[in-house]
């Protein structure tokens, strides 16, 4: 069983910076690919940003490249994003989710595995 915590939310003004981290657990081979994805009230989901687990490859979403990095730490089977310059449009409840898969995918159906969520609120 994969287990996906997300930490690290909160409020933050705008210009400022969060860094969100998923802890995972469970089979390593059903995280060969992770990733960030978001959700405003009344949008649909939309894809933030992706690694994969043995390369560190990454992937950005158009609307957050150059101010968003994602990471890994494989010793604590934790990802992270690292925000920055952070906008009110940013704000939405931010969400990890891990693949068996073992390329980069943008598409929220292929992740098998999501976490619970945290809220990201940032203020103008």
């Amino acid at each position: 069983q994969v287990q996906l915590v997300e930490s690290g939310g909160g409020l933050v003004q705008a210009g400022g910076s969060v860094r969100l981290s998923c802890a995972a657990s469970g089979r390593a081979f059903s995280y060969n690919t992770m990733a960030w994805f978001r959700q405003a009230p009344g949008k649909e989901r939309e894809f933030v940003a992706a690694i994969t687990w043995g390369s560190g490859s990454t992937y950005y979403g158009d609307s957050v490249k150059g101010r968003f990095t994602i990471s890994r730490d494989s010793a604590k089977n934790t990802m992270y994003l690292q925000m920055n310059k952070m906008k009110p449009e940013d704000t939405a409840v931010y969400s990890c989710a891990a693949t068996s898969i073992l390329v980069i995918t943008t598409t929220p159906v292929t992740y098998e595995h999501w976490g619970q969520g945290t809220q990201v609120t940032v203020s103008s």
